[in-house]
Protein backbone atom coordinates (compact mmCIF):
# COMPACT_ATOMS: atom_id res chain seq x y z
CA UNK A 1 0.00 0.00 0.00
CA UNK A 2 1.43 3.45 -0.83
CA UNK A 3 0.95 6.20 1.31
CA UNK A 4 1.38 9.99 -0.19
CA UNK A 5 2.45 12.45 1.97
CA UNK A 6 2.18 15.84 0.67
CA UNK A 7 4.30 18.50 3.15
CA UNK A 8 6.77 21.59 3.07
CA UNK A 9 9.53 21.22 5.07
CA UNK A 10 8.66 24.69 6.70
CA UNK A 11 5.15 23.49 7.93
CA UNK A 12 5.22 22.44 11.35
CA UNK A 13 2.22 21.03 11.40
CA UNK A 14 3.87 18.77 8.99
CA UNK A 15 6.26 17.95 11.58
CA UNK A 16 3.63 17.07 13.90
CA UNK A 17 1.86 15.10 11.16
CA UNK A 18 5.26 13.19 10.79
CA UNK A 19 5.03 12.28 14.32
CA UNK A 20 1.79 11.59 14.53
CA UNK A 21 1.88 9.31 11.56
CA UNK A 22 5.22 7.67 13.03
CA UNK A 23 3.16 6.80 16.19
CA UNK A 24 0.38 5.20 14.77
CA UNK A 25 2.77 2.65 12.96
CA UNK A 26 4.38 2.32 16.15
CA UNK A 27 0.84 1.56 17.73
CA UNK A 28 -0.11 -0.62 14.85
CA UNK A 29 2.58 -2.01 12.32
CA UNK A 30 1.53 -1.96 8.55
CA UNK A 31 3.86 -4.59 6.78
CA UNK A 32 4.07 -3.72 3.34
CA UNK A 33 3.37 -0.22 4.24
CA UNK A 34 5.35 2.44 1.58
CA UNK A 35 5.97 5.51 2.50
CA UNK A 36 6.87 8.31 0.03
CA UNK A 37 6.89 12.02 1.20
CA UNK A 38 5.75 14.93 -1.70
CA UNK A 39 7.35 18.08 -2.27
CA UNK A 40 4.21 21.25 -1.41
CA UNK A 41 5.72 25.04 -1.10
CA UNK A 42 3.76 26.91 1.63
CA UNK A 43 5.58 30.21 -0.08
CA UNK A 44 6.07 29.18 -3.32
CA UNK A 45 7.45 33.12 -4.53
CA UNK A 46 10.07 33.98 -2.20
CA UNK A 47 12.89 34.71 -3.61
CA UNK A 48 16.05 31.42 -3.82
CA UNK A 49 17.89 33.35 -1.30
CA UNK A 50 14.56 33.41 1.49
CA UNK A 51 13.45 36.41 3.81
CA UNK A 52 13.83 38.10 6.66
CA UNK A 53 12.28 36.55 9.50
CA UNK A 54 10.57 39.32 11.18
CA UNK A 55 9.34 40.90 7.62
CA UNK A 56 8.14 37.39 6.32
CA UNK A 57 6.22 37.13 10.27
CA UNK A 58 4.51 40.68 9.42
CA UNK A 59 3.85 40.18 5.90
CA UNK A 60 2.34 36.38 6.71
CA UNK A 61 -0.17 36.79 9.66
CA UNK A 62 -0.14 41.12 10.41
CA UNK A 63 2.00 41.65 13.20
CA UNK A 64 4.63 39.84 14.89
CA UNK A 65 2.64 39.36 18.13
CA UNK A 66 -0.51 37.63 16.22
CA UNK A 67 2.79 35.36 14.79
CA UNK A 68 3.69 34.84 18.02
CA UNK A 69 0.70 33.22 19.43
CA UNK A 70 0.18 31.35 17.12
CA UNK A 71 3.59 29.85 17.34
CA UNK A 72 2.83 29.61 21.11
CA UNK A 73 0.28 27.01 20.23
CA UNK A 74 1.82 25.38 17.52
CA UNK A 75 4.86 24.76 20.34
CA UNK A 76 2.28 23.40 22.97
CA UNK A 77 0.70 20.44 20.72
CA UNK A 78 4.12 19.65 19.45
CA UNK A 79 5.76 19.40 22.76
CA UNK A 80 3.24 16.31 23.00
CA UNK A 81 4.98 14.90 20.21
CA UNK A 82 8.42 15.25 21.58
CA UNK A 83 8.79 18.00 19.51
CA UNK A 84 11.03 21.43 21.00
CA UNK A 85 9.86 23.68 18.29
CA UNK A 86 12.19 27.03 18.92
CA UNK A 87 10.83 29.36 16.55
CA UNK A 88 12.63 32.75 18.33
CA UNK A 89 15.98 31.00 16.97
CA UNK A 90 14.55 31.29 13.27
CA UNK A 91 16.15 34.24 11.65
CA UNK A 92 15.62 33.77 7.87
CA UNK A 93 12.21 31.88 5.92
CA UNK A 94 13.77 30.10 3.69
CA UNK A 95 13.08 29.08 0.03
CA UNK A 96 12.10 25.18 0.41
CA UNK A 97 13.13 24.39 -3.29
CA UNK A 98 16.23 22.51 -2.74
CA UNK A 99 15.03 20.92 0.39
CA UNK A 100 12.34 18.75 -2.03
CA UNK A 101 15.02 18.33 -4.45
CA UNK A 102 17.09 16.71 -1.94
CA UNK A 103 14.40 14.68 -0.52
CA UNK A 104 13.79 13.72 -3.99
CA UNK A 105 16.92 12.34 -4.23
CA UNK A 106 16.55 11.03 -0.83
CA UNK A 107 13.36 8.93 -1.82
CA UNK A 108 15.38 7.03 -4.28
CA UNK A 109 17.97 5.70 -1.63
CA UNK A 110 14.79 4.64 0.96
CA UNK A 111 16.44 7.37 3.26
CA UNK A 112 13.51 9.80 3.23
CA UNK A 113 12.55 9.64 6.61
CA UNK A 114 15.62 10.23 8.24
CA UNK A 115 16.67 12.96 5.84
CA UNK A 116 13.19 14.79 6.72
CA UNK A 117 13.44 14.12 10.56
CA UNK A 118 16.74 16.05 9.97
CA UNK A 119 15.42 18.56 8.06
CA UNK A 120 12.58 19.14 10.13
CA UNK A 121 15.09 19.57 13.35
CA UNK A 122 17.68 21.59 12.30
CA UNK A 123 14.86 24.51 11.17
CA UNK A 124 12.53 24.34 13.67
CA UNK A 125 14.89 23.51 16.99
CA UNK A 126 17.65 25.02 15.75
CA UNK A 127 17.22 28.00 13.65
CA UNK A 128 19.32 26.91 10.77
CA UNK A 129 18.35 27.98 7.07
CA UNK A 130 17.64 24.86 4.94
CA UNK A 131 17.68 26.85 1.95
CA UNK A 132 21.59 26.98 2.57
CA UNK A 133 23.34 24.46 0.04
CA UNK A 134 25.64 23.91 2.64
CA UNK A 135 23.62 23.27 5.37
CA UNK A 136 21.61 20.72 3.24
CA UNK A 137 24.83 19.07 2.22
CA UNK A 138 25.84 18.97 6.00
CA UNK A 139 21.83 17.07 6.09
CA UNK A 140 22.10 14.61 3.58
CA UNK A 141 25.36 13.36 4.43
CA UNK A 142 24.01 12.51 8.24
CA UNK A 143 21.14 10.94 6.72
CA UNK A 144 23.30 8.58 4.64
CA UNK A 145 22.81 10.00 1.35
CA UNK A 146 25.60 9.37 -1.60
CA UNK A 147 27.39 12.42 -2.21
CA UNK A 148 26.55 11.89 -6.06
CA UNK A 149 22.86 12.08 -4.78
CA UNK A 150 23.70 15.15 -3.02
CA UNK A 151 25.38 16.91 -5.78
CA UNK A 152 23.25 16.17 -8.38
CA UNK A 153 20.10 17.41 -6.04
CA UNK A 154 21.67 20.52 -4.82
CA UNK A 155 23.04 21.24 -8.69
CA UNK A 156 20.99 24.36 -9.68
CA UNK A 157 18.39 23.01 -12.03
CA UNK A 158 19.64 19.29 -10.53
CA UNK A 159 16.04 17.37 -9.46
CA UNK A 160 14.13 20.51 -9.76
CA UNK A 161 11.52 19.48 -12.61
CA UNK A 162 10.64 16.10 -10.55
CA UNK A 163 10.39 17.98 -7.25
CA UNK A 164 8.31 20.51 -8.54
CA UNK A 165 5.93 18.57 -10.16
CA UNK A 166 5.16 17.10 -7.14
CA UNK A 167 4.24 20.47 -6.10
CA UNK A 168 1.94 21.11 -9.54
CA UNK A 169 0.09 17.69 -9.10
CA UNK A 170 -1.02 18.86 -5.57
CA UNK A 171 -2.48 21.71 -6.61
CA UNK A 172 -4.14 19.91 -9.95
CA UNK A 173 -5.61 17.50 -7.24
CA UNK A 174 -7.32 20.46 -5.49
CA UNK A 175 -4.40 20.59 -2.05
CA UNK A 176 -3.97 23.75 -0.60
CA UNK A 177 -2.75 23.10 2.66
CA UNK A 178 -0.36 20.59 4.16
CA UNK A 179 0.15 18.17 5.99
CA UNK A 180 -2.06 16.21 3.28
CA UNK A 181 -2.09 12.24 3.03
CA UNK A 182 -3.02 9.96 0.28
CA UNK A 183 -3.72 6.64 0.71
CA UNK A 184 -3.73 3.96 -2.34
CA UNK A 185 -4.19 7.56 -4.64
CA UNK A 186 -7.62 7.37 -3.74
CA UNK A 187 -8.78 8.74 -0.57
CA UNK A 188 -7.21 11.54 1.07
CA UNK A 189 -6.81 12.99 5.08
CA UNK A 190 -6.20 16.45 5.41
CA UNK A 191 -4.49 18.16 8.43
CA UNK A 192 -1.74 16.40 11.34
CA UNK A 193 -4.22 13.93 12.35
CA UNK A 194 -4.72 12.21 15.21
CA UNK A 195 -3.01 8.37 14.84
CA UNK A 196 -6.66 6.68 14.91
CA UNK A 197 -7.74 8.70 12.20
CA UNK A 198 -4.55 7.87 10.06
CA UNK A 199 -5.44 4.12 10.96
CA UNK A 200 -8.38 4.32 10.19
CA UNK A 201 -7.75 5.35 6.27
CA UNK A 202 -5.25 2.85 5.60
CA UNK A 203 -8.10 0.61 7.30
CA UNK A 204 -9.88 1.56 4.56
CA UNK A 205 -7.79 1.42 1.68
CA UNK A 206 -6.30 -1.73 2.95
CA UNK A 207 -10.45 -3.30 2.50
CA UNK A 208 -11.22 -1.50 -1.26
CA UNK A 209 -7.23 -3.50 -1.71
CA UNK A 210 -8.90 -6.93 -0.58
CA UNK A 211 -11.90 -6.43 -2.34
CA UNK A 212 -10.11 -6.10 -5.43
CA UNK A 213 -7.60 -8.83 -4.25
CA UNK A 214 -4.45 -6.72 -4.28
CA UNK A 215 -1.75 -8.64 -2.06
Amino acid sequence: MLLEIFSDTVCPWCYIGKRRLERALHLRPQPGLVRRWRAFQLNPGLPTSGMDRRQYMIAKFGSLERAQRLYEAVSRVGAQEGIKFDFDRITRTPNTVRSHRLLYAAAEEDKQPELLELIFKSYFTEGRDIGDPDVLTELGGEAGLSDAAIADALVEGGRLDSAMTEDLQSRRIGINGVPFFVFNGRFGLSGAQEPEALLNMIDLAREEDAQKGVA
